[in-house]
């Protein structure tokens, strides 16, 4: 079995904390940190709590989700550039992986009725979408993310749901200030995908997998990074102007540095290497943009 192959080269937890890709765990983190203080408090300490577990579980549910069905649709080969996914190394069985990922769902799910006996039922509504779009990202009859609409799920999901819903187990309510510092939260976190796709183009358009990335080509997608970066610096002013946040506004600027040098990294990358630590150097900014304007948000 590959999975009793695996652990002697690995280990057995090194094998499922690679699957589970913690360079994108920021994703999960970052917006019930923004929506939370998008409230200016924090009436329900243990539903945060809560609300950041079930993100974590849904971000890797996701990831096995996705190492597991694209591996099954033929997009995972070895030509592929970025890290090894564990289903086709061979480092664990397909039925392997669809139990992990069955058991991080779930146990997001077991998460959900409690924060929807906390903050009422469209929780429930809430995190069963969640779930649902990350299923069906790359699973299913007609998975997402190889028609083009990965980008637009991730931006509605891991960044504009996430950051109203971890606002909403505060004060069961949807809060406008919160659905507007959705909207940075939800580009960086796009664009996390985005090089991810990028460094993917050859591969996934030779296993008909049609992400955005290979429908605009790479001069179009590295102009969309550069788009949502921008975008996500520019959001601060924004909510400034609509009187939505105070003077200590311009903190998420001082994640400027590190946005512009992955701009130029991007502008110019072509090869995985390259393109792999700026994937990862990019969940890093999505966590410092988004901790500084949680900040922002707080004061």
């Amino acid at each position: 079995m590959a999975e009793s192959r695996a652990v002697p080269r690995w280990g057995a937890w090194t094998i499922w904390i690679a699957a589970a890709r913690p360079a994108t765990l920021p994703a999960a983190v970052v917006p019930v940190i923004v929506g939370t203080a998008a409230c200016r408090g924090l009436p329900r300490p243990l539903a945060f709590l809560a609300a950041l577990a079930a993100s974590l579980l849904i971000q890797i549910g996701t990831n096995f989700a996705n190492d597991l069905f694209d591996y099954l649709k033929g997009a995972d080969t070895p030509a592929r550039l970025g890290p090894r996914r564990i289903t086709q190394a061979g480092l664990a069985s397909p039925a392997a992986v669809a139990r992990a990922t069955a058991l991080a769902f779930g146990a997001a799910a077991l998460l959900g009725i409690y924060l929807a006996r906390v903050s009422g039922w469209p929780i429930i509504a809430i995190g069963t979408l969640a779930i649902l779009c990350s299923l069906a990202y790359s699973g299913g009859p007609w998975p997402l993310g190889y028609h083009g609409l990965g980008d637009l799920a991730v931006f509605l999901f891991f960044g504009l749901v996430a950051v109203v819903g971890s606002a909403y187990v505060q004060t069961s309510t949807i809060i406008p200030r919160a659905a507007a510092a959705a909207v940075p939260v939800g580009f960086l976190v796009t664009a996390i995908l985005v090089v991810n796709n990028l460094r993917d183009i050859d591969t996934d358009r030779a296993a008909g997998k049609r992400t955005l990335a290979v429908r605009l080509g790479r001069a179009g997608t590295r102009l969309e990074y550069a788009a949502l970066v921008v975008g996500a610096l520019a959001a601060p002013l924004a909510l400034r102007a609509a009187g939505m946040v105070g003077a200590w506004f311009w903190l998420p600027w001082l994640a400027a540095p590190l946005a512009a040098a992955l701009v130029r990294t991007i502008a110019h990358a072509t090869d995985g290497p390259t393109l792999n630590r700026a994937l990862k150097r990019t969940g890093q900014l999505h966590l410092l943009f988004g901790l500084l304007f949680a900040a922002s948000l707080a004061a």
